[in-house]
């Protein structure tokens, strides 16, 4: 090596025994780049360069270029490219080819490679380095503005309250990164607004809102994104501020008005519950239609209990327990009774001292064991005190209703209606001697909640119905085996307690009226349901439009009607359908209390709402009043006085003929209002014949009426000296026949002058009433049984008598101002000539007398002159009863004439005629020719 040709050796050997380019090029494995969307050069980490070992040879060391392949997304060749900036550095540059959208794709990822240049100028043995992978991400650039997601914000809040948030508005921005694509914050553009907005879009008041100041409050907002750029268009607001929300019933109207004949009305048309927006699972309405204060059941004082049974064809027979007290039926005389808006007695009971005990004649019509038994019942309906018997603080026992023993042909069977409690029980012994009682027991609500309710108890043994309200229960039957003492084989029946061995036990405490058993077959179920047929009360108009999960429940008599539900919008509907029904008629007017009472059940029982009960009423106006009117009849009834005294007496209403009219305003053709009357077929329920003045002397004279004919057609009487009452729901043409054969009898020689009688007609127990017909009878006497003065004087007396009656006299009455009555003309006028006439006489006799003694005693010789004296031995005065009522009826009588024939009789005793003399009277009738007595 010292020599100077291995030196050489050396350093040639390299250069001509090794290749040029020997090395690849090299870059790092992974670059991460960044390129903003309005630029195309990526800015990369590390930055692009490529070295060589080779280097610093001319082409090997040198780097010519960089080759993009396609990544995992398949697009870097294409969009992007690698250019060399520095050959013999190795700098590179990666730009893309076109513009890029950070919307579109935000980052890209491909591969690269370096090249060297090769071993000449030409590139052959170009060699390149590994792959290394490119991470480009694209930078946004805010080019997009916000976009509100709704053009148009509307909310409503309730007044007087502050909100968290009211509403929530929100805008998008199209950028795709954070800093551009984010709303950085919301702005209220209108000013002077009680609102405010937070960076969330939410929108609250800054204070409390007032419905009444301002109801919508309309304001403008808008949105930046954080690079400051605004909206492209603002959104507008709109918060409507409701009335303070209360939960309870929108639309309730305290006062509903019920024209009858209207049908069904709804009670609540525009009603609606509002919840405040509060959760509920269940809703439960009950409408409450209090009635209780105008009648017993729902058939509101329209007809008596025996009119009801008559017109729902209830079979006849049956035995009143509790009658009005009369002298026939005395034994209800010591029972308190109260006030009943309809015609029957409701008679209280205060469990002690208050016992009706029924005649043993009328419990034996009541036998065998086959029966119905009907009463109206109220518990506890009456102000009584505790029983003497009973210790204060002690259990109280069974109360009993009814407590009967009859005879059955040669045995007794004994039964008793008890109440203990809320249970109704019926004990009954087929045959006391031998058989076991056999116990029928209810368990009732309504025997207990002091209303009135109507029983019906069908027997037919070992059969029972039972019918409460028209509404069957069976009973859970009992055979009671303890050790209960038989009651005594003898008939008794008690009203209000059962008998024990001193005294009465288990009496009843409250009210009972129309208590009736009526024996034999029972009575049927068609039948007391119409006893008990509601034509007022509450209904719901259509079923079938019912939402789902919606219940409706209604009451045997009417009053209560329960709602149950789960969807408000549906119970609201149903609320709506509520109606009120009246198919009477002649409603009964008056008030009826109306209450709604709500109940709610909501998921947080703890937060549910609690509604307060309504009230409110419904008024039933006047209806239309029926006009019955009697005629046909009168005002003068004049007959022969002999007839009266027939075995069947003269007819009062012969002709008589009963209209009802119903009166209506129609409107004419001229635009004015007139009433109109159309004839409408009735029912009348009771007509009264009245005699006026004195009441009916029993022992001279009598009112007859066809008793036949009343029980074929189920009316009853009430024959008394006062009056005459047929009571019964029946048409007016059975009233017309009823009342035509009413007759008017006097005993004989009992002949009066005249008696006046009044007839009126009624409906629904009184509350429409006729008009008063008036007929004055007049009694034609003839003047042969007024001949004799026997009879004159008997005529005086009997005119002359007192009466017990004050100010009256017999067969007439004297002016009294408090009585509706007057003097009859006859009388006073018969009276007057009769005392004129004697004083007259009197006078003349006293002359004639006086004269007579002048003339001295040489008028005793002339005997031819002994004729003019007067002689009262042929005198007879003769009176016509009937001249007051002829002048007053159209007969002329000429008075005067009459009184001056009399008087020159009187002066001239030589006529012959004296005892032959008739009177003559002259009547101008249809025929006007005079008839002589």
């Amino acid at each position: 090596l010292k020599s100077k040709p291995l030196r050489l050796f050396l350093l040639w050997f390299p250069l001509c025994c090794h290749s040029a380019n020997k090395h690849k090029p090299w870059i790092e494995t992974e670059y991460q780049g960044i390129v903003m969307e309005n630029d195309n050069t990526v800015l990369l980490n590390p930055p692009l360069f490529a070295l060589d070992k080779d280097a610093p040879l001319h082409y090997a060391g040198e780097i010519c270029g960089f080759r993009v392949h396609n990544g995992p997304s398949g697009s870097g060749s294409v969009q992007f490219e690698a250019v060399v900036l520095d050959r013999s550095t190795g700098e590179g540059l990666v730009r893309s080819k076109e513009p890029l959208d950070c919307e579109s794709q935000r980052e890209h990822s491909f591969t690269i490679q370096a090249y060297d240049c090769g071993e000449g100028p030409d590139g052959a043995n170009s060699k390149k380095s590994h792959k290394a992978t490119v991470h480009v991400r694209v930078n946004d650039v805010n080019e997009f503005s916000p976009v509100f997601v709704e053009r148009r914000y509307e909310a409503s809040v309730p007044e007087g309250r502050l909100f968290d948030r009211i509403v929530r508005v929100e805008a998008l921005d199209a950028d795709c990164s954070p800093q551009y694509s984010q709303i950085c914050f919301y702005d209220i553009i209108t000013p002077n607004v009680p609102f405010a907005i937070d960076n969330d879009g939410n929108i609250k008041n800054t204070e409390p809102l007032d419905s009444k100041r301002q109801r919508v409050h309309t304001f403008w907002v808008t949105a930046f994104d954080c690079g400051k750029n605004r909206a492209q268009a603002d959104a507008q607001v709109v918060v409507t501020v409701k009335p303070s929300c209360k939960p309870g019933w929108i639309g309730w109207s305290k006062r509903v008005e019920y024209t009858p004949g209207s049908g069904s009305i709804p009670l609540f048309p525009s009603l609606h519950l509002e919840t405040c927006e509060e959760t509920v699972w269940n809703i439960q309405a009950t409408v409450d239609l209090q009635t209780g204060h105008i009648g017993k059941g729902c058939d509101r004082d329209s007809y008596s209990d025996r009119s009801v049974r008559r017109l729902c064809g209830a079979v006849r027979g049956e035995v009143d327990l509790l009658p009005p007290p009369s002298p026939a039926a005395n034994w209800t005389s010591a029972l308190p009774t109260l006030p009943s808006s309809d015609s029957s007695l409701v008679f209280s009971f205060n469990g002690s001292a208050h016992v009706a005990v029924v005649p043993s004649s009328v419990a034996a019509a009541i036998s065998g064991d086959h029966f119905t038994l009907q009463l109206w019942m109220r518990r506890g309906g009456a102000t009584t005190q505790p029983p003497s018997n009973q210790a204060r603080g002690t259990r109280r026992e069974e109360e009993t209703i009814i407590c009967s023993t009859v005879k059955n042909d040669d045995s007794f069977s004994h039964y008793y209606l008890s109440v203990h409690g809320c249970r109704l029980s019926l004990f009954y012994w087929p045959d006391v001697s031998a058989a076991r009682p056999v116990k029928f027991l209810w368990k009732l609500e309504q025997v207990c909640d002091s209303e009135w309710h109507h029983l019906s108890l069908s027997v037919q043994f070992p059969s029972v119905t039972l019918y409460v309200d028209g509404v069957t229960f069976d009973p859970a039957l009992i055979h009671d085996n303890g050790a209960i003492p038989n009651p005594a084989p003898r008939q008794r029946m008690v009203i209000g307690a059962c008998w024990g061995n001193d005294w009465y036990v288990a009496g009843y405490r409250g009210l009972l009226s129309g208590v009736t058993v009526r024996p034999g077959s029972v009575e049927p179920h068609s039948v007391v349901e119409c006893l008990y047929a509601c034509r007022e009360g509450l209904d719901f108009g259509d079923l079938e439009t019912l939402g789902s999960g919606m219940k409706v429940h209604v009451n045997p008599s009417q009053s209560v009607l329960v709602l149950e539900g789960d969807d408000i919008e549906s119970f609201n509907r149903a609320v709506q359908q509520v109606t009120y029904r009246n198919s009477l008629r002649f409603a009964t007017p008056g008030v009826r209390p109306l209450k709604l009472t709500t109940s709610l059940r909501c998921f947080n029982e703890e937060s549910c709402l609690t509604l307060r009960q309504l009230e409110g009423y419904l008024v039933v106006l006047q209806p239309d009043a029926p006009q019955i009117s009697l005629s046909g009849v009168g005002p003068h009834l004049a007959r022969p006085a002999p007839e009266f005294e027939g075995p069947r007496g003269v007819p009062l209403f012969p002709e008589l003929r009963i209209v009802c009219s119903l009166s209506h305003a129609v409107n004419t053709a001229d635009g004015w209002v007139a009433l109109m009357s159309d004839a409408v077929a009735h029912t009348l329920d009771g007509c009264e014949v009245q005699p006026l003045g004195e009441e009916l002397n029993p022992e001279r004279e009598e009112l007859l009426v066809d008793m036949d004919a009343l029980r074929e057609r189920g009316l009853e009487i009430i024959n008394t000296t006062a009056y005459i009452a047929i009571t019964g729901a029946e048409s007016i043409s059975v009233y017309e026949d009823v009342l035509r054969s009413v007759r008017y009898r006097l005993a004989k020689g009992s002949a009066r002058f005249e008696r006046r009688f009044r007839l009126s007609c009624s409906e629904m127990n009184g509350r429409y009433t006729s008009n008063e017909l008036t007929l004055e009878v007049n009694f034609l006497h003839s003047l042969d049984s007024l001949y004799h003065p026997s009879h004159l004087l008997a005529s005086q007396q009997q005119f002359l008598h007192p009466s017990h009656h004050s100010g009256e006299l017999s067969g007439h009455t004297l002016p009294n101002p408090h009585r509706n009555s007057v003097v009859p003309g006859a009388a006073t006028v018969i009276i007057m000539v009769c005392v004129g006439f004697l004083v007259v006489m009197v006078i003349l006799g006293v002359f004639r007398i006086r004269s007579i003694h002048r003339r001295g005693e040489g008028a005793r010789g002339a005997a031819k002159e002994g004729s003019g004296q007067w002689d009262d031995s042929a005198l007879t005065i003769i009176v016509n009863p009937m001249e007051s009522y002829e002048s007053r009826m159209g007969i002329s009588v000429d008075t005067e004439g009459e009184g001056e024939e009399d008087e020159e009789v009187v002066e001239s005793p030589d006529d012959a005629s004296d005892d032959q003399r008739v009177i003559i009277i002259k009547k101008e009738g249809k025929e006007g020719n005079p008839r002589r007595y």
